[in-house]
């Protein structure tokens, strides 16, 4: 399965206030481009209200996603995996995880929990505008 990155544009119900636009950003993960939409749309239905546009859709790169049960935020890391090759240069290959945790430090700390048996450096970790995680069932 693939993961595809979506940005998607519609109308939500928030409190009791007339409907207004909002644009969020979520990871879905699927065969097609058609298949994460439907995915999404059958997920956001019961919040939407009038006409929805999908700005986007791209496929994700990420070499692991970490969920939380107690984080609320999406954090992208960049990571540099070092290997050794036989020669004895050094190589080595930037990769992209995601994380979800309450602060970008309990990202950071478990970011290297995860990564405590590989030799890597963490080149960067931002909040990522991702709002949440869909998964295959």
């Amino acid at each position: 399965m693939l993961f595809y990155e979506i940005k998607i544009i519609y109308q939500r119900q928030t409190g009791e206030s007339t409907p207004s636009p909002v644009k969020e950003t979520y990871l879905v993960e699927g065969l097609t481009i058609a298949d994460v939409e439907n995915r999404l749309m059958d997920e956001l239905r019961p919040y939407m209200f009038g006409e929805t546009e999908v700005p986007s859709c791209k496929k994700a790169q990420f070499y692991d996603i970490i969920p939380s049960t107690e984080g609320d935020r999406w954090f992208k890391a960049r990571v540099e995996m070092i290997t050794v090759e036989d020669s004895g240069k050094e190589k080595r290959k930037g990769v992209s995880l995601l994380v979800e945790a309450a602060s970008i430090d309990e990202a950071m700390k478990k970011l290297m929990k995860q990564l405590q048996q590989v030799d890597c450096e963490v080149v960067s970790i931002t909040r990522s505008p991702i709002i949440d995680v869909l998964r295959a069932v």
